[in-house]
């Protein structure tokens, strides 16, 4: 789970800030990196597959079928152990699949994971909002439940939308505040009292799983992530709602470059 520094409107104050959380989240996620699977699937009851899955097949859709083209290349930001990563490489084995995180020990299971899996793709370490590629590099970029640690979200998608070929499409999914309604009140009762305690027991790091809940609660909501990625510069902007507006897949689209007649 990846998050980065970016330019801040405040100047250097904003930025010591996100270098601060920057080097908090990272810590925490390799932290809580031996637990994190475990945790995921007993969070969500398993519906995080499921909800990947989708996400990967949505960015997927935008690839010529295997064989119509050069080889595409895929760009998994933020990937942790690698679970959206290998589900992206399970759905395309025939593309060129890159994982990137800044935390080092998330990096090292989702090595072991592809290993024991036999999946031909690469981790690297990187800042969501530094990628180390080069412009117009990746067919296909994904980010799964890391863009709202990012300290400069837009950033990270301007990031995002500068490594896209044209043409290109990316997937964003993320949890969005909780809906209003019997379910909201339902969702956010387990997520401030019952996820911070069931993660903390697992895991050893209560203050990791506080962090979470609180990190949903304050993110964007799905027509205002619609709102930044337009202004991004992504066309075609697109999101659904998945298993109640719990989880939120978002597509978007590089514009192809138009040939002068």
């Amino acid at each position: 789970m990846a998050t980065a520094v970016g330019e801040h409107p405040e100047g250097l104050e904003g930025e010591a800030r996100d270098r601060d959380k920057g080097a908090r989240v990272r810590a925490m996620f390799s932290d809580i990196a031996p637990t994190y699977d475990l945790l995921n699937g007993l969070l969500s009851f398993g519906v995080d597959r499921r909800w990947r899955a989708q996400a990967a097949a949505g960015a997927l859709a935008a690839l010529p079928a295997p064989g119509a083209g050069p080889r595409p290349r895929v760009l998994d930001v933020a990937c942790g152990t690698g679970d959206l990563t290998l589900a992206l490489k399970r759905q395309r084995p025939d593309a060129e699949v890159t994982g990137a995180d800044f935390a080092e020990p998330m990096l090292e299971l989702a090595r072991a994971k592809a290993r024991r899996r036999g999946a031909e793709v690469s981790f690297v370490v990187a800042d969501g909002t530094a990628l180390p590629f080069p412009d117009a590099s990746f067919d296909v970029v994904t980010i799964g439940y890391g863009l709202r640690n990012f300290a400069d979200p837009d950033a990270g998608l301007r990031e995002f939308r500068r490594v896209l070929r044209p043409g290109g499409r990316l997937a964003v999914l993320e949890f969005p505040p909780p809906p209003r309604g019997p379910f909201g009140t339902l969702f956010r009762f387990y997520f401030r009292r019952l996820l911070p305690r069931l993660g903390g027991l697992v895991s050893g790091e209560r203050q990791a799983y506080a962090y979470l809940p609180e990190s949903v609660l304050g993110f964007l909501t799905p027509e205002e992530l619609t709102r930044r990625l337009q202004a991004a510069g992504f066309t075609g902007v697109g999101h659904e709602s998945q298993t109640f507006g719990v989880s939120a897949l978002h597509l978007a689209d590089v514009p192809r470059v138009r040939r002068e007649p």
